[in-house]
């Protein structure tokens, strides 16, 4: 089950049964699923992504990068992977795809930051 003991004791204490606790774990683990998929796509049609990353090399308050592939894998409710770019790349945690076309990840050790990706530079300003 993906929640872990104390999530399973407090949601029992508000009523939930073991069934009900089983179909909530399983609706976490396929939204989770639903969005690796689509941030994968997202990245899989986007040549070009803008990002609200501070980079210290980059003059552009919004930076470009090129994409090369992202393969974001799911275990449970769990997100993972790796994001390439034409000259470097990333691991990522969790993700979500948000409401203006764009999409946030949480970036691995050497950024360690949740960062915004768009399609366009006005979508992130």
């Amino acid at each position: 089950m993906h929640f872990d003991q104390r999530t399973q004791r407090a949601l029992r204490d508000v009523g939930l049964e073991t069934d009900e606790l089983r179909a909530a774990s399983e609706a976490v683990v396929e939204a989770v699923r639903t969005d690796a998929i689509a941030l994968e796509e997202f990245f899989r049609i986007h040549d070009t992504v803008y990002s609200d990353m501070s980079m210290a090399h980059s003059s552009s308050e919004y930076p470009e990068h090129t994409v090369e592939y992202a393969d974001i894998t799911t275990h449970g409710g769990e997100m993972r992977g790796w994001l390439r770019f034409d000259t470097w790349g990333v691991y990522v945690e969790d993700g979500r795809i948000l409401d203006d076309d764009s999409v946030e990840l949480s970036l691995g050790p050497t950024i360690n930051d949740r960062v915004r990706f768009a399609a366009a530079r006005d979508t992130i300003r």
